[in-house]
């Protein structure tokens, strides 16, 4: 096991989840595409987009490749202080 392995297996069973539900390479592309094409602080707020959409019903397959999507479309070239508001 890895340690995000381990991190993972300890954080769900922290809240009650189980572990074999989790879709860890999903969730870890998503966060790439939006950190890479999009702007670096929006992939872990869209991951817990996922896991609202998820908690409401959305199949996680298909919301993350749907957000993933919508990240591999998003616009280039924009100013990056204007799609970071952390900088």
């Amino acid at each position: 096991m890895t340690v995000l392995d381990d991190w993972i297996t300890a954080a769900c069973a922290e809240v009650g989840l189980d572990r074999a539900e989790v879709p860890v390479p999903a969730v870890l592309d998503l966060a790439r595409d939006v950190a890479h094409q999009v702007v670096r602080p929006g992939a872990p707020v869209t991951a817990y987009l996922l896991g609202l959409a998820v908690g409401r019903g959305a199949d996680p397959a298909d919301a993350a490749a749907r957000l993933s999507a919508l990240a591999a479309d998003w616009p280039v070239g924009l100013d990056a202080e204007l799609a970071d508001p952390t900088s």
